[in-house]
């Protein structure tokens, strides 16, 4: 890994935007170190939209118009979070017991983003 390992966990106490920002690029980091095999090409593609999708999404939530479109730009967050966790689950680490640990404390950072997005729901909206 370029990044020490310890960095991601330390950093998590940034604010919500710099916390997205920095889970989309510790992907983009992982998944230098991945096998090029042909499911991998794919889901890699997909984990690299959808982890991108959750920090761009928080942006503009943060930018929202109306408390109608912060709600959306927050469930597409969630959204995004949970599909960011199942890719990170397929992708076939080729046995590196480095990129496994790694993989593990990004689909952590995905599932905590996507309990953090699902509270700014309930507290946003009681009504979801």
């Amino acid at each position: 890994m370029e990044n020490d390992p310890n960095e991601f966990e330390e950093n998590r106490s940034f604010d919500l935007e710099s916390r997205t920002e920095q889970f989309a690029r510790a992907v983009r980091t992982w998944i230098k170190s991945l096998p090029r095999t042909i499911s991998n090409a794919e889901d890699i593609k997909q984990l690299v939209r959808a982890s991108g999708s959750v920090a761009a999404n928080y942006i503009e939530a943060n930018e929202a118009l109306s408390k109608k479109d912060f709600l959306m730009r927050i469930k597409i967050c969630r959204k995004e979070a949970k599909e960011s966790g199942l890719f990170l689950r397929l992708i076939d680490c080729g046995g590196l017991a480095e990129s496994e640990l790694e993989r593990t404390r990004l689909d952590d950072e995905a599932n905590q983003l996507m309990k953090i997005f699902g509270a700014i729901l309930r507290r946003s909206s009681p009504n979801l």
